[in-house]
């Protein structure tokens, strides 16, 4: 995560809720904790982008559902201006549609109101150290979606530019939502790191990309770091959904 010294400074969290109670539940769980650290609570998702800006926290506990902006909106914003802080939604259901918009906005998923402490604090953690809190049967069905639509909808992008072929082309480069050069961060990527981008993709642990890449569980873990700090992502989420981007898992 970021350039946070994981070995000296407690991660810092900020809680987006409007209801008090839940802020004052997370608070509460989060707070026994001496490597997490809550910094601030935001009301609304507007609240929550405005005190990011000033604070600059590791991890954002986000609700879903709030007033004046809602949690998908203000993750969207949020990961667009600061990819490298994590988000984590938290919900009252596990409604695969929400997720599904909350992991294109940028989140690395996501955690139940009602969830154990120690559910809760799983979740956060594994965000941190870049993993992804989903299960990974669930991260697979969220991926091979988003890659349907990725796929879907640059066929109708491309039968719609060849309907408009008479229209002057754009000289603009696409770019994904953290506004930068999706080919670009891919060249920056070494082909060992590339290779475990693939599997990571495909919803894969550290010790399978080991296994098949025959490496060693802290050499994928370098990588996966590395991978991080040159796509500019938070989580192993994000990672994967630029490797749809990249049309990498869609062979």
């Amino acid at each position: 995560m970021g350039n946070r010294d994981t070995h000296t400074e407690p991660a810092r969290v900020l809680i987006a809720d409007d209801h008090a109670l839940v802020r004052e539940g997370l608070r509460t769980v989060l707070s026994g904790e001496d490597d997490i650290r809550v910094i601030a609570e935001a009301n609304d998702g507007k609240e929550a982008l405005s005190v990011c800006r000033e604070l600059l926290p590791d991890l954002i506990l986000m609700d879903v559902r709030m007033p004046v902006m809602d949690g998908l909106e203000a993750t969207r914003r949020i990961k667009e201006e600061m990819p490298h802080v994590g988000v984590v939604m938290v919900t009252m259901h596990e409604n695969p549609d929400y997720l599904f918009e909350a992991i294109k906005a940028g989140a690395a998923g996501y955690v139940l109101k009602d969830a154990s402490g120690e559910r809760l604090l799983g979740a956060v953690r594994r965000t941190l150290e870049g993993e992804s809190p989903l299960d990974e049967e669930l991260a697979m069905r969220l991926l091979v979606r988003l890659a349907r639509e990725e796929r879907d909808g640059n066929a109708t992008k491309r039968d719609a530019d060849t309907s408009i072929a008479s229209a002057p082309a754009s000289s603009e480069p696409a770019t994904n939502h953290t506004g930068r050069q999706p080919e670009n961060q891919l060249e920056n990527l070494t082909p060992k790191e590339v290779e475990v981008l693939k599997l990571l993709s495909q919803g894969q642990t550290n010790p399978q990309i080991a296994r098949n890449l025959l490496f060693s569980v802290s050499t994928v873990k370098a990588h996966v770091r590395s991978i991080l700090n040159k796509l500019g992502v938070s989580d192993r989420t994000q990672a994967a959904v630029r490797a749809i981007e990249f049309r990498l898992i869609m062979d």
